[in-house]
């Protein structure tokens, strides 16, 4: 007696497709739709994609201030559209120092730019960290390869540097913001920068080389000396 050799089926194979298709015709189910319902990719939203990224303290922040407005569309006009029809990306643009004291909003304007950017219909790569926590990545130790991790945010496409100044200063701490600062200066790179330090104070607490940059990669902001987290508080 002879054995005939049944060949496995997959899920993919002739079989498990005709099988689903007469279940389907039996339930008068139009194949066609329901294909068209599995293979239809979930629509993308770069404001939903922006927030993941963003603290929830500032996920509904939104940006007001007018010079903060006006360097948005600064770096959403510079933005340049890839080969392929793709969406604008920002490349390179003007930076933005915003100096006042602690809760005077600086913060809140920083992400709400963003958000701007995002809904102006530009793509950016971005990335926001504070000043305290950039040195504590980048300090040498075991198993961190420092150098690439400078080089990594050194060419992020936008980059928000938090509390600049505020970090305790050390001549390791002026090497690492001279490098990182110089590099987005020669390179175009949009910066948006914090701190509670007066403008004045800065080449005391940065160094001569890392305030001669900013003063001239920088638009800068006075914020009001109103400490609006207290202000919201009395309220």
């Amino acid at each position: 007696m002879r054995t005939r050799n049944r060949e496995p089926q997959t899920l993919g194979g002739g079989g498990a497709l005709d099988r689903m298709a007469r279940i389907l015709a039996a339930r008068s189910i139009d194949p066609a739709a329901v294909a068209a319902l599995v293979d239809e990719p979930e629509p993308f939203s770069p404001l939903e994609a922006l927030l993941a990224g963003v603290p929830p303290r500032y996920q509904a922040a939104v940006a007001d201030h007018p010079q903060v407005l006006a360097w948005a569309r600064d770096v959403a006009s510079a933005a340049v559209a890839p080969s392929g029809g793709a969406r604008r990306q920002v490349t390179t643009g003007p930076s933005l120092l915003m100096a006042g004291v602690v809760g005077a909003g600086k913060t809140h304007q920083a992400y709400g730019a963003v958000r701007r950017l995002v809904q102006s219909g530009v793509g950016v790569r971005w990335r926001a960290t504070t000043a305290a926590d950039l040195y504590a990545d980048l300090r040498p130790r075991p198993g961190v390869d420092s150098e690439r991790a400078l080089a990594a945010v050194s060419r992020c496409p936008l980059l928000i540097i938090d509390d600049l100044g505020a970090a305790k200063a050390s001549e390791w701490t002026e090497e690492i913001t001279y490098r990182l600062i110089n590099r987005r200066y020669n390179f175009e790179l949009p910066t948006l920068i914090t701190t509670n330090l007066a403008i004045r104070d800065f080449r005391a607490y940065l160094g001569d080389r890392v305030a001669s940059r900013l003063a001239q990669m920088t638009t800068r902001v006075e914020f009001d000396e109103v400490d609006r987290r207290r202000h919201r508080a009395a309220a």
